[in-house]
């Protein structure tokens, strides 16, 4: 046992029983508590999704050129091969969950209302997935067309 009464030293006690005052640090108070662990793969998430969105955009780009040159059947015909529908499938998914993931940190630093945040958070999620289910199916409905 050290010389404060533990055997590591975390601040110092005084007083004597039941009225003990205590003086401990900011990360003595939090050591143990251990940690959030989803920040880390939060950050990576937005990260990851940023550099997919920024191939996809590139993807996307050409796409929209070859939208306006072309007729419906000629556009029905380029999206009926599948590596086209797929990218344009990823994109669409890979956006919505970006944009979810980029609400959340902006709900969770600047709505302070515990119920508010717990709301705006709730309604960030529901609407993301019935963006994500919304663009899924339109998207496989297109595909569907042209096969």
């Amino acid at each position: 046992m050290g010389a404060f009464g533990s055997s590591e030293f975390d601040g110092v006690s005084v007083g004597d029983g039941d009225k003990l005052m205590e003086f401990k640090t900011p990360l003595s108070k939090a050591r143990g508590l251990g940690t959030a662990r989803l920040g880390v793969e939060h950050w990576w998430m937005q990260r990851v999704t940023a550099v997919a969105l920024i191939l996809l955009s590139l993807w996307l780009v050409f796409f929209l050129d070859r939208l306006l040159e072309s007729s419906y059947a000629e556009m029905l015909a380029w999206l009926a091969k599948p590596h086209n529908a797929v990218l344009l499938l990823a994109y669409l998914l890979v956006s919505a969950y970006h944009a979810m993931l980029g609400l959340k940190v902006v709900i969770e630093d600047y709505v302070h209302s515990e119920w508010l945040k717990i709301l705006s958070l709730l309604l960030v999620q529901l609407g993301g997935w019935l963006l994500v289910l919304t663009q899924a199916f339109a998207a496989l409905r297109l595909w569907q067309a042209t096969v």
